[in-house]
Parts: C-alpha cells; sequence; structure tokens
C-alpha cells in the first residue's frame, strides 16, 4: 500500500505542473482555497478484473458557484490497473465559506455499474468591501440639493451587515444595509445648501461604511462639489470693522425712589486690516441714569489695540499686576505690553474707581519664555494712598505710605501631565514690611487629575491679600468609564482688597468627597460627604454656622426631559444662637424642550437650623421659560420667589421678562423689566425696566481694492443667435449685443464664477468651454472669450452574447431579480468626466456633450468573472449636433483546461495476494 501511494504521489506533481496554466489563480492544495480561483482534485479509478474498461464520468458538485471544467467525459482503464482523472474546479468569488464535496460517478460502460469516488475540499472566508465615488456635480448653485452616488460592493464570499455613516449629509438607503456576496448597490447622497450662501465655497460629502462585526475597519469616500452663491454679498472695496450704537431709557425703582434717564453706547470690535494684523476694540457708555446694578451697565470709556507683539488699552478695565500684588482692581488708566521673541515688558497706570484707599498705581513687568509653555516673570507694583478719609475703606487694613512691591512668578510645564505656577512677593512702606507667596499645581493623567493651591500672606503684606493662610485642592481618579471618585477642600480668604463695587461672599471653608457612578447613557447618581463652615462677612451676621453633611444627587435623562434630584443631610452647630440641630435640603430641576421653546423648573424644601430659628422651614420655587418664536425673536421669562441668605452678596432676580425683537437687518429692540433683591438686601424688592434700540454697521477702515471690468465675445459657432444672451457674473448681470459681445463694469477684483442663462440660448447650444467658468478677476481690463455649439450625444447599448443552453432558467431569473451583472460606462473629453451604470441588456445614453474628442471607458464593476467585455475603450470625435451609437458587447467565456496528451497511467507488478 505504502508503494502504491508514493506512486500515485510522484505521479500527480508533475502532472499538475505540466497542465496548461488557466487564466486564474490554480491551486491543488485544498485545505485553503480561496474564492476567485481554479484548482485541481484528482480521483483514483482502479480496474481490478482481468479486462479492460471503460467509464463514461460524470460530476457532481453541492454548489452551482463551483463549476467543474470537463476535458473529457470518457476514459478508459486497462485490466489490473489505475488511471487518475484530474478534474479542473473554478471556483467564482459568490461561493460562501465551508466544506464541500466533489462527487466523480465513473460508469461502467459494458455493466452499467457506477464508481463512485469523493473528495473534500475546503473554502475559506473572504473579507472585502469596495467604496467608490460614481457621480457627483462639479458645480451647484445654492438653495439646491447636491447629489452624489457611490458604488458598494461586497468582494467576499459572506453577506455582510453594514453600517453606512454620513456626518453631513443624508443617506437616502438608510444607515444600514445587507450585501449578498458580489452584490453592489449604489449608495445616493443628498445634501441641501444654504440659498443665503453669503460667497462661494467648497463643500465635502462623505460616507463611511463599517461592518458590524468590526466598527473599526472603516471605509471613508469622499466628494467635493463648488457651491455657487446666488444672492452674494454686496461688493465691497472697503474693510470693515462691525460696529453697535445703541440708545436705552432705564427706570428704577430704587429703595421707595424713582429715577429714570436715558444711557448710550458705542462699541466696536475687529480686524483693522484685511490681512488681520491689527485688531481694535473700543467701548463709551455714558453715565447710567440710575443705581448701577448687575443688570445695568456703568459709565466706561476705553480703545485698546492688539497686533502680533504689541498691545494698548487705554482707559477703563481691571488691572491685575499679579496674583498677590493686584489681583483684580477696576479703574482708569493705560498698559502697554510689547513681545520680543522671547521677552516681553509691559506695564500700567491705574486709577481706581471703586476703592478708596487707593489712589494711583504703577506697574512695571518684564517676562521671559522658556520653551512652549514655561515663562518667568518679574515685576513692580508701587501703590499710592488716598490720603483723606473716604469711608469707602473695604476694610481696617490702609496704607500708611506709598508701598512698594517687588514680586517674581514663574509658570513651569514639567511634563504633559504636570504644571506648576508660584510667585513671591514682597511690600515695603515707611513703617512696615511683608511678604507673600503662593504656589499651584495642576496634574491631567489618565486616570487621575487634580489641582492644589497653597497661598499665605503675612499681617503686614500691603499687596491684594493681608494676613491670610489659605489651602484649595481637588482630585478625581477614574476607576473606570462609569465610576470616578472625587474630592474638594476650598477655605476662602479672610482679608483681601476687593474693589467696593460689589459685596463681599459669605468666609466658607469647605471640603467635600464622594463618587459618581454612571448607571445609564443619560443616568448618573452622585454620593457626596462632608462638612462645610459659612460666616457672614457683615455685621450684624445673619449667619455662623459649621455643618456636617451627606448628599445624594441622580441626574437622569428621560426621552425630551432632563431630571435632576438632590437630597442633603446634615447636623448643624449654629454659632450665631448657640444651638445644634438638623438641616435637610431637598431640591428639583426639571427641564425640557417643546415648541422652540425650552422649560426649566426649580424647586426646593429646607428644614434647617442654619440662622435664627431651629428647625426653619424654607421653601424656593422658580421657573425659566426661554422661546424662540423665529431668528429674529426671542422671549425670556423667569421666576424664582426667593434665595438662600448666603446669596446676599449678589444682585438677585425675583422675576424678570426679556424680549428681542430685530426689525430689520442691524436694528434690534430689546425690552427687559425685572424685579430683584440688590445686594445686601434680603427682603425689599426694587423694580427696574429697560427699553434699549441697536443699530449695528460695518464702518469702513481701509480700502481694499479698485473696481475693475471684464469684456468678452460670445463666438458663433453653428448656433441660431448670439444676441440678448443674458450672462451673470457673482450678483452682476449683462446682456450680449447683436454681435455677441457682452461687458461687466465696475466689479471688484476676486475669484467669480461666469454662467450662463440657458433660457436665453436654444434647448441644444452648448458653451465650447465648461461653464461655470471659474474667473479670476485683477484690477487691470480683463477678457473672456467662448462660443456657442450645438450639442452631441452619445447612444449605446449593451448586448449580452452567451450560449443559452448553458445557463439555467433559475440562473437567468436570478440575475435579472438582483441585476448583479452590470457596468459602468465613463466618458471623458479630458475636461469633463461623466459616469453611468448599465445593465447587460440594456440601454444608456449622455446627452448634451459638448463636441470634441471624447473617450469611453467600460470597467467591470459588479459584472460575473465569468462575463467578458470584447472591448472596453473607444475614441472618436464628436461634431456638432451628432448621435454617436455605441455597441458594447459582453461574451460569457466558456474556461477550458488542457492537458498533456497521453493519459496518466498508475500501475504496479502483483507480486503476491492484493489487499
Amino acid at each position: 500500500m505504502i508503494k502504491i501511494w508514493t506512486l500515485y504521489i510522484s505521479i500527480l506533481f508533475p502532472t499538475l505542473f505540466l497542465s496548461q496554466k488557466q487564466s486564474g489563480e490554480f491551486i491543488s492544495k485544498k485545505d485553503s482555497l480561496k474564492p476567485g480561483t481554479t484548482t485541481s482534485i484528482s480521483f483514483t479509478i482502479e480496474n481490478t478484473t482481468a479486462e479492460n474498461k471503460s467509464y463514461t464520468i460524470d460530476i457532481e458538485t453541492p454548489n452551482r458557484f463551483l463549476i467543474p471544467i470537463v476535458s473529457e467525459n470518457e476514459i478508459s482503464v486497462p485490466a489490473n490497473d489505475i488511471r487518475v482523472y484530474v478534474l479542473a474546479l473554478k471556483i467564482l468569488t459568490e461561493i460562501p465559506q465551508g466544506n464541500y464535496v466533489i462527487s466523480l460517478n465513473a460508469k461502467d460502460i459494458k455493466t452499467g455499474l457506477i464508481l463512485k469516488r469523493e473528495s473534500e475540499i475546503i473554502i475559506n472566508r473572504t473579507k472585502k468591501i469596495s467604496l467608490s465615488l460614481l457621480q457627483s456635480p462639479e458645480f451647484i448653485k445654492a438653495g439646491e440639493t447636491i447629489r452624489a452616488g457611490f458604488v458598494l460592493k461586497n468582494e467576499g464570499n459572506r453577506s455582510e451587515n453594514l453600517i453606512l455613516e454620513s456626518r453631513n449629509a443624508v443617506i437616502q438607503q438608510g444607515s444600514r444595509i445587507r450585501l449578498s456576496p458580489g452584490e453592489s448597490k449604489i449608495i445616493d447622497l443628498s445634501k441641501k445648501t444654504d440659498i443665503n450662501l453669503g460667497k462661494n465655497e467648497f463643500q465635502n460629502l462623505s460616507l463611511s461604511v463599517h461592518s458590524s462585526e468590526n466598527p473599526a475597519e472603516s471605509q471613508t469616500a469622499y466628494t467635493s462639489v463648488k457651491i455657487i452663491s446666488v444672492k452674494p454679498l454686496d461688493d465691497d472695496i472697503y474693510h470693515r470693522i462691525p460696529v453697535s450704537a445703541s440708545l436705552s431709557f432705564i427706570g428704577m425703582q430704587n429703595r421707595g425712589e424713582y429715577n429714570n434717564g436715558f444711557q448710550g453706547e458705542i462699541y466696536g470690535k475687529g480686524s483693522v486690516d484685511k490681512d488681520n494684523r491689527g485688531f481694535l476694540e473700543f467701548r463709551a457708555v455714558s453715565e447710567n441714569p440710575v443705581e448701577f446694578n448687575s443688570f445695568t451697565q456703568y459709565e466706561e470709556y476705553f480703545i485698546n489695540y492688539k497686533n502680533k507683539n504689541l498691545y494698548i488699552h487705554l482707559g477703563d478695565k481691571t488691572y491685575s499686576s499679579s496674583f498677590l500684588t493686584e489681583f483684580a482692581r477696576y479703574g482708569r488708566g493705560t498698559e502697554l505690553k510689547y513681545e520680543f521673541k522671547k521677552i516681553s515688558i509691559g506695564g500700567f497706570y491705574n486709577h481706581p474707581r471703586f476703592f478708596r484707599d487707593i489712589k494711583d498705581e504703577f506697574n512695571v513687568y518684564t517676562q521671559m519664555k522658556i520653551g512652549k509653555e514655561s515663562e518667568i516673570t518679574a515685576g513692580y507694583l508701587y501703590k499710592i494712598p488716598r490720603t483723606e478719609e473716604t469711608g469707602f475703606g473695604f476694610n481696617n487694613t490702609r496704607l500708611d505710605s506709598d508701598a512698594h512691591l517687588p514680586f517674581l512668578t514663574g509658570k513651569f510645564k514639567l511634563d504633559n501631565h504636570l504644571n506648576i505656577l508660584s510667585e513671591v512677593a514682597y511690600s515695603k512702606t515707611v513703617l512696615t514690611e511683608g511678604n507673600a507667596y503662593m504656589i499651584q499645581a495642576t496634574a491631567n493623567y489618565e486616570k487621575v487629575n487634580g489641582n492644589v493651591m497653597y497661598t499665605k500672606a503675612s499681617p503686614k503684606f500691603a499687596g491684594y491679600f493681608t494676613n491670610t493662610n489659605t489651602f484649595n485642592g481637588n482630585l478625581q481618579y477614574r476607576i473606570s468609564d462609569r465610576l470616578n471618585i472625587f474630592g474638594n477642600y476650598t477655605q476662602d480668604a479672610r482679608n483681601f482688597q476687593r474693589d467696593t463695587l460689589f459685596l463681599a461672599a459669605p468666609y466658607r471653608k469647605f471640603l467635600q468627597y464622594g463618587s459618581n457612578y454612571r448607571y445609564t447613557k443619560g443616568g448618573n447618581v452622585i454620593f457626596y460627604n462632608g462638612f462645610q463652615k459659612y460666616q457672614d462677612r457683615l455685621e450684624p451676621r445673619q449667619f455662623d454656622y459649621f455643618e456636617r453633611f451627606f448628599k445624594l444627587s441622580v441626574d437622569q435623562q428621560i426621552g425630551a426631559f432632563h431630571l435632576n434630584l438632590e437630597g442633603q443631610f446634615g447636623k448643624t452647630d449654629n454659632y450665631l444662637t448657640g444651638f445644634e440641630g438638623h438641616s435637610n435640603l431637598y431640591t428639583a430641576n426639571l427641564s425640557f424642550e417643546k415648541f422652540k421653546t425650552s422649560f426649566n423648573l426649580y424647586g426646593s424644601y429646607a428644614l434647617t437650623s442654619r440662622y435664627q430659628m431651629q428647625n426653619q422651614k424654607q421653601i424656593y420655587y422658580g421657573a425659566r421659560i426661554l422661546s424662540r418664536f423665529s431668528p429674529k425673536s426671542q422671549l425670556s421669562i423667569f421666576y424664582q420667589n426667593n434665595y438662600l441668605p448666603e446669596e446676599y452678596f449678589n444682585d438677585r432676580n425675583l422675576f424678570e421678562i426679556l424680549y428681542h425683537q430685530q426689525l430689520l437687518l442691524g436694528h434690534e429692540l430689546d425690552l427687559s423689566g425685572r424685579y430683584t433683591l440688590q445686594r445686601g438686601e434680603l427682603g425689599n424688592k426694587d423694580f427696574i425696566f429697560s427699553l434699549r434700540y441697536t443699530l449695528r454697521m460695518n464702518v469702513p477702515v481701509q480700502k481694499t481694492a479698485e473696481y475693475t471690468t471684464l469684456i468678452g465675445n460670445i463666438q458663433n459657432l453653428g448656433v441660431r443667435k448670439t444676441s440678448g444672451v443674458r450672462l451673470m457674473l457673482g450678483n452682476h448681470l449683462t446682456v450680449t449685443d447683436k454681435h455677441g459681445n457682452f461687458v461687466f463694469k465696475n466689479i471688484v477684483p476676486g475669484d467669480y464664477f461666469l454662467e450662463i442663462d440657458r433660457s436665453t440660448t436654444d434647448l441644444n447650444d452648448i458653451s465650447d468651454v465648461q461653464l461655470p467658468a471659474e474667473i479670476s478677476l485683477s484690477a487691470k481690463e480683463n477678457v473672456f472669450n467662448f462660443g456657442l455649439t450645438v450639442s452631441s450625444q452619445i447612444l449605446g447599448e449593451i448586448i449580452l452574447n452567451e450560449n443559452k443552453k448553458e445557463i439555467s432558467t433559475s440562473e437567468i431569473s436570478e440575475s435579472k431579480k438582483k441585476k448583479k451583472n452590470h457596468i459602468i460606462i465613463e466618458i471623458s473629453d479630458g475636461r469633463q468626466t461623466y459616469r453611468k451604470i448599465g445593465f447587460l441588456g440594456e440601454k444608456f445614453d449622455f446627452t448634451y456633450l459638448r463636441p470634441g474628442d471624447w473617450n469611453l471607458k467600460v470597467y467591470r464593476n459588479g459584472l460575473d468573472k465569468r462575463y467578458r467585455i470584447s472591448m472596453d475603450h473607444y475614441s472618436f470625435t464628436l461634431t456638432p449636433s451628432e448621435t454617436k451609437n455605441v455597441v458594447v458587447n459582453v461574451v460569457k467565456q466558456q474556461t477550458e483546461v488542457k492537458y498533456q496528451q497521453e493519459t496518466v497511467k498508475v500501475g504496479y507488478q502483483e507480486t503476491g495476494k492484493r489487499k
């Protein structure tokens, strides 16, 4: 038996190598066969009798995509001999993955007995998805819909469930599609363009596809379309800066006294040149006719200019030297900064407007960059105190003389995750000396991020902080995508020189830690634990307490509704009254949007021991409604019955109504009315209303160009007429004279598209150049000539030549049903390219073609490999009004395998009893 198998192998290998090579890949390895290849299978037929035998061969395959290529239907086997029958097998690309048994039935011609031989082959899975652009317009007018087609094909041997995505267009076939092996479909994208587009621009459409099993393996195809504006912005030879001017009438019932009056404002901000190298900002607000609060504007005048290296400010602003020396001081003055390559210098003069202890202050500094994100700053601040008594001092700390405050700050980026900010400062007056320092570290790692800051100022430090020792920090650790833990600690500064414009917030010492768990995509729950200390800064104090608390917060999105629920349970030590008690708070927020209106509802119930009474009940509720009637109209209504006493330092709305209306382009009207609690007030309500008119303008600041002209002529290339043809260039129109001449005057230089109104020409007239034509107009006179001729067309038919007996009825019906067998037909003249999908046995056409030299190419695309295109390239010249007929022949090819002339003989010499 070993001798027989040795003989088989020694004969089969030469047989495979000597067989004629097929058109496709020829494989004999049966355990790793790929679709789209050809393989060979060997069957042995043994004659154990003493007479010669002749057999007829019949091959059976379990799948129609396995096609046997039979070279001979009959084989002869001599007595006591063996013959090897080699079968060529074509494996089509559509065959599914799996194991298949190929059967050979050898029928004895004399006796009729059948010898059956079987061989198993394994077909591997192939996965290949192709996505390519089929057709897309080159130009389209604003307001029209971009329509593009992409060809999606499954070139594997297994059905694929595919997911389609487009970030900027609508997929007509939906987001999911299923493709059988070898199947291809046209995917259509559409996108509505904005009819109010002010300038010509390119818009991109993208289509991505990936298998539902492998989202990471994605393919993307793109197309880019030029959008031609039909409502271009008015041509302008000036560079302009937006400026708004407004006039308000304000009335206020303030603590029983009514005041009213007018207030005007002019504000502008923008670049002062067309290259955006310099930016200008200015504002002028007249005196406020009523008492200033958070809802009205204060008298303010300033102008500033900035370019790549220089910054200049003149007028009112919040001036800042450094965190420790002068953190935020609103006043009137000037500031200058100039940046060199790595070093910058600057300074300011400021006359504070809301801090009467300081008369004037001067600052100078220099800054040096170290690397990209690290820098060191050295500076000096000089303060001049106000010697006269004003009664406006924020605290008891007053300067005894001029103060000198040198400081040094550093900002260092140690790596991509850690940043350090630090400052040291020193102060000296005639009688005192002091110092202060601050350090802050910020870390941001993959799972951990946090921030800590420590500030200390000595009792005699004459900077923004005095006799202050504070520490603030927060830390968060992400355990997983759903769960993280956090903690934060806040300790307010006790002594700082804040402006008297607003009241200072209560002193707070606060520690909180907990965890956040996201249980669904739209919901999460947060657990808090910690303590808080609140102390009123004003006398007599309204509250002074220490509280340990536990809080639970649930945030949930339910359809269109967003719900937030909170419950806080605390034990309070009331230092103001000396008793202990419990403080429990329950709050709910509900928000949703309907009918272009957003709603937010709020409610809170508290039973606290924080204030004058133990177990004091507090109920707060409110709502905000914001309605957008149209892009030009908006209404907002807000109501809240009261606020927590801890918020007394703010101006607070109790009831507010705001209405905004755009009257005409650039003209706006705003109406507002409010009931408020002013800062420091706990129960006395005041009323304020305002009517405001705003005019928005674009003020010219630089002339950017001179007007130019475009002239041209339309040559008659065989059409009925070239006179009276209307042409469009942006928002300019012109009509040709009786000789076909045209002219556009007073055009701003730039890039335009020249279009022809086809309603003013005959139906089949076509230009000899591509229109719309992109034209770049310069300051000199510009010329553009073209001609009109009569369009041509191509009519074609795809003819299938095949032997009807060689294809089953079911195969024909399936081919017609799924229309798998199609080709792509492309024509191009070198400037324009058009594509269409053609199906076997059907006609196609290309109309309205420009006369000239055209090339027609035929691509296989979804065509079955059993078919061959006789001729896939055509070249011809189209003359005006010519119709060219084209026939594309597709032939079903028959695969033929030739073998060596002699059959393979396998024999052995009997030396004993046959086994």
